[in-house]
């Protein structure tokens, strides 16, 4: 029961998967949560069934924790829609779509987990971002403009959290090679990955390893950060 639990949101399928797969091996004892189920089977890990954007969903989640595990050490916002139509093409229901899964969800889960962690006056919340908000992507308007909300958000509940002992961060990634981006023309791809100081695609272990850098006890004195991968 001293293992650390550790809630990722997305985990279904691409970095969701790697990264619950990646703390299970570390020992953790891992919630995860996706809209649909999965077709996958781990030991140590946990699935829910929910939509991040849905407030009772997200509740019921930390309910169970609570019953389950006694706690929650920490919160790793990875689900997402990214979506990569000119704005004139993007319809209002996409935008409410991303806004929900992206800013809504983001924040229902950190003040939920948030309520855990306080009792125990510890925590680490990561945020997964975009390289898009500082590239300032065309094509990606809305997928931009709501992980740029998710970087405020981020900056402001490291303040409002830091005296509970949560920290708040986010990691900003490069193009990770999943299926987000298979859809994606190649020459797109290039194009965005030559802007980068280190022109290759990222992976999710490059995503894992600052994601572990902020999680260590250590790091108490580092929130309200984001780190952006690739050199941007």
């Amino acid at each position: 029961m001293d293992s650390p639990v550790t809630v990722i949101t997305g985990t279904r399928t691409g970095i969701g998967r790697s990264l619950a797969e990646h703390y299970v091996r570390r020992g953790h004892r891992v919630v995860g949560c996706s809209r649909g189920g999965v077709d996958w089977v781990l030991e140590g890990y946990t699935h829910h069934t929910a939509d991040v954007a849905d407030e009772r969903a997200a509740q019921a989640l930390f309910a169970d924790v609570r019953k389950t595990c006694g706690r929650v050490d920490h919160l790793i916002n990875n689900a997402g829609i990214a979506v990569m139509n000119h704005s004139l093409l993007t319809p209002l229901s996409t935008v409410h779509r991303v806004l929900d899964t992206n800013v809504v969800g983001t924040f229902l889960f950190c003040r939920e987990a948030a309520k855990l962690m306080r009792p125990a006056g510890f925590g680490r919340i990561v945020n997964l971002v975009t390289v898009a908000v500082p590239l300032k992507l065309e094509g990606e308007a809305i997928y931009a403009a709501s992980k740029a909300a998710v970087l405020s958000l981020t900056e402001v509940l490291a303040r409002e959290f830091a005296g509970f002992g949560i920290t708040v961060n986010a990691v900003g990634p490069a193009p990770i090679a999943t299926d987000l981006i298979r859809s994606v023309p190649k020459e797109k791809i290039d194009r965005l990955v030559s802007r980068q100081a280190i022109p290759r695609l990222g992976t999710p272990a490059d995503i894992a390893n600052v994601i572990d850098f902020y999680l260590r006890p250590e790091s108490d004195f580092i929130t309200g950060q984001c780190l952006f991968l690739g050199g941007v």
